[in-house]
């Protein structure tokens, strides 16, 4: 009896829609710095940069310690991701990267902020 009382309200719960909301909240939860890291190595970013070297453009590392207490940082770098850009590390200009989604970017940048 208690094992049907319960499948009753789980039951009830799905047909009101609360745990579909559960699961939305869940979905929606930002990224962790670690997919973010996965997604530096999916999107091409390797070929250009380095966690702890200059490569084209500058190292993770570096980016992480020149932004890393600049208020708004996060929103800076994922424009400068999506728009490209240059004159900040050289004279080599970043190319947008208007196909990569903000949510992976800005999942990239985090991860790129935490570097240390």
């Amino acid at each position: 009896m208690k094992n049907w009382v319960g499948s009753v309200a789980v039951a009830a719960m799905l047909s009101a829609g609360a745990v579909s909301g559960a699961f939305a909240q869940a979905k929606a939860a930002p990224a962790s710095p670690a997919s973010g890291k996965d997604l530096l190595a999916k999107s091409g970013c390797l070929a250009c940069h380095a966690v702890d070297k200059k490569l084209v453009g500058p190292s993770y590392t570096d980016v992480a310690n020149k932004y890393r207490s600049v208020k708004g940082a996060e929103d800076k770098i994922t424009a400068h991701v999506l728009n490209g850009g240059g004159g900040v590390w050289g004279q080599i200009a970043m190319p947008p990267h208007k196909h990569i989604p903000e949510a992976d970017v800005r999942s990239m940048v985090r991860f790129i902020l935490a570097t240390k």
